[in-house]
């Protein structure tokens, strides 16, 4: 499948009846399985690839090359849309948004999101002038580019809970351009049905992050047209690996074995190119 039928795809998902869930591989492999497990789109995870350099997940801590690579392994992965947690856009000039979009499109993501926090925690969250302006460059950027622009409010997660602000935020996003909002943080089912019936745009939600829990069915009805995982798979991979290093160091047994997937299904499921120079 080339980049504008994969564009197209994503864009198609949104514009359904309910909810569809995009979770969020960190590696290749990883999203070689989600592939096989029949989803219709994936997106990266800066935290999850994070984690599988031994990196906090913060803007300090991944580089716009590095975020960019993982996401080109991703895609080259998979034969479905992928779009990519392009963080704050890698620096605060509306410009250098702009930039992290087009390089993004230029290695096949068909989607990104860009986060008005600042990194700061002083200050966390760009005033709305400037976050504005942010989404604003990104979106002109790929205006003619087969490209899915998400514009994330930050504000629940990092201490500011206020909805009617947030809500002002997305409203101001997709004026700018926006193709797709998302307020990760959202204290319950109820917020997140407001904030639906306030926007023009699809709304993502994450699940399986902070605060309640929600299935599928239960967030379509609220308005929601895509759910994302972020760094949970990732944490719930390293939670089995704890899960059996701890069996093994304290008992002295191999139980945890039953539970993972054989070596033989997942060779089928890898690449199967072989290495021409081995030196």
């Amino acid at each position: 499948m080339d980049q504008q039928a994969r564009f197209d795809r994503l864009k198609a998902l949104h514009e359904g009846s309910r909810a569809f869930v995009m979770p969020n591989p960190w590696d290749a492999g990883s999203a070689r399985l989600l592939t096989s497990l029949g989803f219709d789109a994936l997106a990266t995870t800066s935290a999850g690839y994070a984690f599988s350099k031994g990196k906090r997940d913060s803007f300090a801590g991944l580089g716009r090359g590095e975020i960019l690579e993982n996401a080109a392994e991703i895609v080259g992965a998979t034969t479905l849309p992928v779009s990519a947690d392009l963080e704050d856009g890698f620096g605060a000039a509306p410009e250098t948004c702009a930039q992290t979009v087009r390089m993004a499109c230029e290695i096949g993501l068909v989607g990104g999101s860009i986060e008005d926090a600042t990194g700061d925690s002083e200050t966390p969250i760009y005033d709305i002038a400037q976050a504005v302006e942010r989404i604003q460059a990104a979106a002109e950027a790929v205006r003619d580019l087969p490209f899915l622009l998400t514009a994330r409010a930050e504000n629940y997660l990092w201490g500011r809970p206020d909805l009617d602000d947030t809500i002002k935020r997305l409203q101001a996003f997709s004026d700018a351009g926006a193709d797709v909002l998302y307020a990760p943080g959202l204290p319950d089912i109820g917020a997140i049905r407001t904030l639906c019936q306030a926007v023009d745009k699809p709304v993502n939600v994450g699940m399986g992050l902070t605060g309640p829990g929600y299935s599928v069915a239960e967030l379509s009805e609220a308005g929601v047209r895509r759910i994302s995982v972020g760094g949970s798979f990732a944490r719930a991979a390293l939670g089995a690996l704890v899960r059996a290093a701890e069996e093994v160091k304290s008992s002295g047994t191999f139980t945890y074995a039953a539970d993972a997937l054989p070596g033989a299904m997942i060779s089928q499921l890898m690449s199967q190119e072989k290495c021409i120079d081995r030196q």
